[in-house]
């Protein structure tokens, strides 16, 4: 019998052993197949989540964030103790012992599913496997990703301490909302940094992994309420919170931003707009698209947000002015349907899911509304965010649309439009509603400062959310008579002076194709000898095409180049009335050079750029301080700061150039402009007056006003420069002015004034006086000749009779280009 049953437990002792021989062979086996070619897992001691890249105002305000991936990164040392409490009783109550995979874990969760019948899920991978999972594997539901997993859990485990596999963790997972890591869903659900979480809100958060889209806090308010209750009663069993800690979080309600119980941190960031979008899409050529969106950069912008709002303000009172003037109602394209206006709930839901723009603040804020009923004496409305009380009625009478032809006969039931209420002067109280509706006609603003580059204000448009496109960097639009400072500036370098004679009279060119062009004054009148200060006060085109002929369109585009408003200019003698295209933005720093005299600036939106260590990647000032170092300066020195800008144009020149456009705005094609302090200018109108400009800049600041049709046409008789981009620019930097002042034009060495007569450009005595005299400034060393005349090589013009000089010629106040034309042909440009 003992023999038996030695043989017994013999054999099974064999069997056994070959048992697990085989299981053993089996497993490692198994291993070896799945280890091959596994990802390296070395890499995430390097790994770098892809985070929010944010925009920040000089004041370090937060004014925008980019991101693919919703991410705050935040290192594990600044997690609380209770956020990672919750994430390890809800996702891994063992992380902090086991080696990477967890099998008590795994029957634990199998059992508490069968017991509860399913009621009660518990993930069986652990944070570490799920890392692996995220970071590495695919989410496919199988069992050779499992092994793998499990694989390399196993040796990251080896690799990394526990708290920085728990820190990839924190930071990587997804939890709704395009939240990716608890620090970006903190702010997202609850409008909280991680530290100023309460209890019951770390276990919400740390409910969400396991379904995320599923246990959203308002449709699914009830699953995730027990989901988030689960999580603070395993936080109890696991020792990290007091049963009388957990049964008063469990009491609380679940408040989120989703619900709407608390506002949403979006609310506090301004609408996104030109001047942000305009840093994303110049960053995103300058350091690549993914590291944009993705490499956590803290960017300082540039921008004055007082003088943004003041741009974006009074570029849209000129928009307006103008689009009220031609008297035509279009409305916003947009209409609801019919059924919905007899409910408020429907008409509200649907207006919510109008495309209309809710960015527009001018004279108050313009809320989106829809048209109730309409008849002969009032329009009643819907007003989006606005219940109708007594004392608001939501409706406009037929005197508001007084200045559109049709009246109220333009509007239907179901019609979206804006609206903006119209307040008491004396006490800002109510008065009435006042229907609006966005110009047809768009154009854009910039200002900058002349000495650093910084560009301090930019509007791209009317309405950022009605059209994106940015009308300051992205139109190219012909300057037309705005680009004459250029030609005259290349004169002025090749032995002109300000009291040159230039013959005002009629040119033919040859094409060269049978074909004749024939530049125009704006007044279609011709002036006779003028002297160059009139040429440009005036607008002439006669003068400016006699002068490109004279100096050469070569030299003339040798300028326009290395003022950078071409990167390559043709040498057409068309051009130098405007006829090739260019932006806003590259005339506005080029103007801005004139201002500071003739050094080179670059203009920026950017002041630095940091990456997420903190590490400056970009600065823009690249000036250095010479006694910043010091323990102490002098009382009432300040430091010394050089700076190694280059110098582009001669600082007479410049300074005479700024004299002769001061001059366009003293008496010219710009005189409706009235400032407290010295401006300088030039007006641009394209032939047809499809485009209009105005740039100007004062001793620290220029700016610059574009209007036009971005499908370019007429915009009408009586409009230009002058009296259209002209107030645009006046309104702006009275504001500019207020707040960075201004003075007189710095005179630079190497030169000295004599005073000219401005209509003949005959010298006159020292003490003259009068409205004809001007004192003009001409280089050191160089004694001026007066009475020569220069007529371009033109033979027309020279037996024709002249108009005196008199100054006549403003053109309406736009001062531009005329029509040119060839022969009875259209020339097909806009001068």
């Amino acid at each position: 019998m003992l023999r038996f049953l030695l043989s017994v437990l013999g054999g099974l002792f064999s069997w056994i052993t070959l048992a697990a021989i085989f299981a053993a062979v089996g497993v490692g086996g198994v291993l070896w197949m799945y280890s091959r070619d596994l990802p390296n897992h070395e890499q995430l001691a390097q790994y770098t989540p892809p985070t929010i890249s944010r925009i920040y105002s000089g004041e370090g305000l937060l004014m925008d964030e980019f991101a693919q991936e919703r991410r705050l990164f935040v290192p594990i040392g600044d997690v609380p103790d209770m956020v990672q409490a919750a994430f390890i009783s809800a996702e891994d109550r063992n992380f902090w012992e086991h080696s990477g995979y967890d099998p008590r874990g795994m029957a634990s969760a199998l059992r508490d599913a069968v017991v509860t019948r399913g009621e009660t899920l518990r993930g069986a991978s652990t944070i570490t496997q799920q890392v692996m999972k995220n970071f590495l594997l695919s989410g496919d539901r199988t069992g050779e990703r499992k092994i793998k997993e499990i694989i390399l859990a196993t040796r990251l485990e080896e690799t990394l301490e526990k708290a920085q596999i728990l820190e990839l963790y924190l930071n990587e997972i997804f939890l709704g909302q395009n939240s990716y890591g608890v620090a970006a869903a903190a702010q997202t659900y609850f409008n909280k940094t991680l530290d100023d979480l309460d209890l019951h809100e770390a276990a919400f958060l740390a409910a969400l992994p396991q379904a995320p889209s599923r246990y959203h806090p308002v449709t699914a308010h009830d699953r995730v309420l027990g989901r988030r209750n689960w999580v603070l009663g395993q936080m109890h069993e696991n020792g990290y919170i007091t049963e009388a800690e957990r049964d008063a979080a469990r009491a609380e309600p679940l408040l989120t931003v989703q619900g709407g119980d608390i506002p949403s941190f979006r609310e506090a960031l301004p609408a996104r707009d030109y001047f942000t979008d305009e840093i994303r899409r110049q960053l995103s050529g300058t350091f690549g698209e993914a590291e944009f969106f993705g490499g956590g950069l803290t960017i300082r912008a540039t921008v004055d947000p007082d003088l943004q709002k003041a741009a974006a303000r009074a570029l849209r009172r000129g928009l307006e002015r103008h689009d009220r003037g031609l008297g035509r109602w279009r409305g916003s394209g947009e209409a609801l349907p019919e059924d919905a206006l007899g409910d408020e709930a429907a008409w509200r839901a649907a207006l919510a899911r109008a495309e209309i723009a809710r960015d527009i603040d001018l004279e108050g804020y313009w809320h989106p509304a829809v048209v109730l009923e309409v008849d002969a004496a009032r329009a009643r409305l819907g007003i989006e965010g606005v219940a109708a009380d007594a004392n608001t009625p939501h409706e406009v009478a037929a005197a508001d649309m007084g200045w559109a032809r049709g009246g109220l006969s333009n509007l239907s039931p179901g019609d979206v439009v804006h609206v903006r209420t119209v307040t008491s002067d004396s006490d800002g109280s109510f008065v009435r509603w006042s229907l609006r509706q966005v110009p047809e006609v768009q154009g854009g603003f910039m200002a900058m400062d002349v000495n650093s580059g910084r560009v301090l204000a930019m509007q791209g448009g009317f309405s950022y959310q009605q059209s994106t496109f940015n009308r300051v960097t992205q139109a190219q639009r012909q300057p037309g008579s705005a680009f004459k400072p250029f030609v005259f500036a290349a004169a002025l370098d090749s032995g002109y002076t300000p009291a040159t004679i230039v013959v005002d009279a009629p040119i033919e060119v040859d094409t060269g194709r049978g074909q004749i062009w024939r530049p125009t004054n704006y007044s279609n009148r011709f002036y006779g000898p003028t002297p160059v200060r009139t040429g440009i006060e005036m607008s002439r085109n006669l003068m400016t095409v006699r002068m490109a002929q004279e100096i050469g369109m070569d030299v003339v585009g040798e300028y326009a180049e290395r003022f950078g408003v071409y990167d390559r200019m043709q040498t057409f003698l068309a051009n130098s009335l405007g006829a090739q295209e260019t932006t806003l933005f590259r005339m506005v720093a080029a103007y801005a050079m004139f201002a500071n005299g003739g050094e080179r600036v670059e203009p920026t939106l950017v002041d630095r750029v940091q990456d997420r260590l903190g590490q400056t990647v970009y600065r823009h000032d690249q000036r250095a301080c010479v006694d910043c170092d010091l323990a102490a300066l002098t009382p009432g020195t300040p430091p010394r700061i050089l700076t190694n800008r280059e110098r582009i144009m001669d600082p007479v020149t410049a300074y005479q150039l700024t004299s002769m456009m001061e001059g366009v705005v003293q008496r010219g094609t710009a005189s409706r402009i009235n400032l407290p302090v010295p401006i300088a200018g030039k007006t641009g109108t394209t032939n047809d007056v499809r485009d209009v400009w105005f740039v100007g800049f004062s001793s620290n600041i220029a700016a610059g006003c574009y209007i036009g049709h971005d499908r370019p046409r007429s915009l009408g008789q009586g409009v230009a420069g002058g009296n259209t981009c002209g107030p645009v620019f006046e309104e702006f930097m009275r504001e500019a002015i207020a707040k960075y002042g201004g003075g007189r034009f710095a005179v630079p060495p190497g030169g000295y004034f004599i005073n000219i007569d401005r209509f003949t450009g005959a010298r006159l005595p020292d003490g003259a006086s009068g409205a004809n005299v001007v004192a003009e400034f001409f280089r050191a060393g160089e004694e001026p000749l007066f009475g020569l005349t220069v007529d371009g090589g033109f033979a027309m013009g020279a037996n024709l009779p002249l108009v005196t000089p008199d100054g006549a010629d403003t053109g309406g106040g736009g001062g531009g280009s005329g029509r040119a034309d060839f022969g009875t042909l259209s020339s097909g440009g806009l001068y």
